[in-house]
């Protein structure tokens, strides 16, 4: 409780103008925001300029900001999105996912296997691409990421409860996205 007091205090003081309290933020912020990044870049030099966006944008939009509270949230948020923007315009984790993809499917015995393979894929990854941001975050998290429900959890700053709910409707959505694209 005494930490978010002083953090609201910090965001409040450097709405204000004040450049030692966004110094003081960026020093606090700076690992969370770059292992957001990590967690979705996979590459360090990627995530440490992603980092450094996602921190002069916030401090840029800082005075947009109208609960100093939701300031961890809205930083998290903000990095969420910056680096789904980043993935969208053909960074590291389509790399990586299609890397993946290749290896699975290598791993088929035959040239008609390997073809189905890839088109479910396909499927799966243009069916993923449908869904609302928190559907396909928690997913990818939680299969792609390997993350634990206890670490989505404290990133997202919501009880293991709802990210087991979560989770279920994200799998039911995609469930009905790709009978969807089956049917069509």
């Amino acid at each position: 409780m005494r930490q978010q007091m002083d953090i609201v205090g910090l965001v409040i003081r450097a709405q204000s103008g004040d450049s030692q309290a966004y110094s003081e933020l960026y020093e606090h912020f700076q690992p969370s925001v770059y292992a957001v990044a990590l967690a979705y870049l996979r590459d360090t030099h990627a995530a440490q300029e992603l980092t450094h966006d996602v921190l002069v944008q916030a401090f840029e939009k800082l005075s947009q900001l109208r609960q100093p509270a939701a300031f961890p949230g809205w930083l998290r948020q903000m990095t969420t999105r910056m680096a789904i923007n980043r993935i969208s315009r053909g960074g590291q984790r389509a790399y990586a996912m299609d890397t993946v993809l290749e290896e699975m499917t290598a791993l088929s015995a035959s040239p008609l296997e390997q073809l189905i393979s890839r088109e479910q894929m396909t499927q799966v990854q243009q069916s993923l691409a449908r869904l609302k941001p928190l559907d396909r975050d928690t997913l990818l998290a939680f299969y792609y990421d390997g993350q634990s429900l206890e670490t989505i959890s404290q990133h997202a700053e919501a009880p293991v409860g709802t990210i087991k709910r979560r989770l279920h409707v994200a799998r039911q959505r995609l469930r009905q996205e790709l009978a969807w694209v089956a049917g069509s």
